[in-house]
C-alpha cells in the first residue's frame, strides 16, 4: 500500500499534550553511529524522546555496534512484548524481514527501507526535495562557484541526496561547479569524522566554500573542517545549526523524529497501518533550517528563491529528479 502521510504537520504542531489510548511498549533500534550522532539516528531518538515527554509512555533503545547485532536486537525486543518496534536505517531491512515474519502479531515500522509485510510500515522520504532547496542556499551563499557534497556510504539513497543538492545548485546558478565525494562501501562510513573532514578539506582546495554532507556521524568532521576553514557548511536530518553557528549555512530536515512519534502514537491510538508512508515537502518530511544560529547567513533574495522553489516543488510546477528512480542524475 502506498499512501502520503499528510498528518506530519498537524502531529508537529499537536507534539504537546498528546494523550495515548491504549498501552504500549516501544522500541527503537538505531543504526550504526547510535543515537547521539547528532543527525539521523538523533532524530529519532528526539522523536522517542518527545514521544515519552508528551505521553509519560517509557521506551527502549538500542545502539548497533557491528550488523550481526540487528536480528539479535529486534528478536529480543519482540520476545520481551515489545510493540511497536521501529527501526533505524535501510541496513535493518533483511533482519527486519526475519523477525516479523517470526512475530506476526508484533507491529514493526523501518525508516529509509521498504518492508512489504502485514505487521510492518515502511517510512521514507524524499530527500532529493530537501537536497534541492539547500543546493539552491549553497549556490547562492557561493562567492568562488563551486559548491561541494560529501555522502556516507555509497549508495542509491545518499546519490540521490546528492543529485537533488546539484540540482538545486544549478538551478540556482548554471555555471556552478559541484565536487562530490563519498566517504566508503561500508557501514563504517557512516561514523568516520576524520575521513569526512579530509574529504572537506580537499573540497575546499579545489575551491569549494560551501560543503553540504549527507554521511550521519562522519559529517560531523564535515562541519568542523568548515568551521576551521572559514567555509560554509551544510548539515543534514537533525538541524545540525547550533553546532558551530554563523559557520553552518543551514541544515537539510528530514523528519525522522516525527516518523518514530508517528509510529508509536499510532499504535497506542489504534490506528496504526502495513504499508508505505512517504514523506516529502508537501508533508512537512523535509525541509531548510532557519534560526538564530544561521540567520544572519541567508539574506531575503536567498529566503525568496528558496520559498519560490518550494512552493513550485509542491505544486508540481518544479520536478526534482529522483535518483533513486532510475540510478542516474541529469547533472
Amino acid at each position: 500500500m502506498k499512501k502520503l502521510l499528510t498528518s506530519v504537520v498537524a502531529a508537529v504542531a499537536c507534539y504537546a499534550g498528546v494523550a495515548s489510548a491504549a498501552e504500549i511498549n516501544p522500541a527503537v533500534i538505531y543504526d550504526m553511529g547510535g543515537r547521539f550522532d547528532q543527525s539521523f539516528n538523533q532524530a529519532a531518538y528526539i522523536g522517542a524522546e518527545k514521544y515519552k515527554e508528551d505521553t509519560g509512555t517509557e521506551y527502549r533503545d538500542f545502539e548497533i555496534q557491528n550488523d550481526s547485532q540487528r536480528e539479535q536486537a529486534m528478536r529480543n525486543f519482540a520476545r520481551r512484548g515489545m510493540n511497536p518496534i521501529v527501526a533505524i536505517g535501510f541496513n535493518q531491512e533483511s533482519a527486519l524481514k526475519k523477525v516479523a515474519a517470526e512475530f506476526p502479531e508484533t507491529k514493526f515500522a523501518i525508516v529509509d527501507a521498504v518492508v512489504d509485510m502485514p505487521n510492518v510500515q515502511s517510512i521514507v522520504f524524499k530527500e532529493h526535495e530537501g537536497s534541492f532547496l539547500v543546493g539552491v542556499l549553497a549556490a547562492m551563499a557561493s562567492k568562488t562557484g563551486t559548491v561541494g557534497f560529501i555522502g556516507g556510504m555509497d549508495i542509491p539513497l545518499i546519490r540521490k541526496f546528492s543529485c537533488g543538492y546539484a540540482q538545486g545548485v544549478k538551478h540556482a546558478n548554471a555555471d556552478a561547479e559541484v565536487l562530490q565525494n563519498m566517504t566508503g562501501t561500508t557501514p563504517s562510513a557512516w561514523n568516520d569524522p576524520v575521513t569526512g573532514g579530509e574529504l572537506a578539506k580537499s573540497q575546499f582546495d579545489r575551491g569549494a566554500d560551501v560543503v553540504y554532507h549527507a554521511a550521519g556521524g562522519t559529517g560531523v568532521g564535515v562541519l568542523q573542517a568548515a568551521a576551521d576553514a572559514g567555509k560554509l557548511g551544510i548539515g543534514v536530518d537533525s538541524n545540525q545549526n547550533g553546532m558551530h553557528p554563523g559557520s553552518v549555512l543551514t541544515s537539510m530536515l528530514k523528519r525522522v523524529d516525527v516518523a518514530v512519534y508517528e509510529a508509536f502514537g499510532s499504535v497506542a491510538n489504534d490506528t496504526w497501518e502495513p504499508g508505505l508512508t512517504i514523506l516529502g515537502l508537501a508533508d512537512g518530511g523535509v525541509d531548510w533550517a532557519l534560526d538564530e544560529n544561521n540567520e544572519s547567513l541567508i539574506t531575503d533574495d536567498m529566503k525568496a528563491a528558496v520559498a519560490e522553489a518550494k512552493e513550485a516543488i509542491i505544486s508540481g510546477n518544479l520536478e526534482v529528479h529522483d535518483y533513486m528512480s532510475d540510478s542516474a542524475c541529469p547533472m
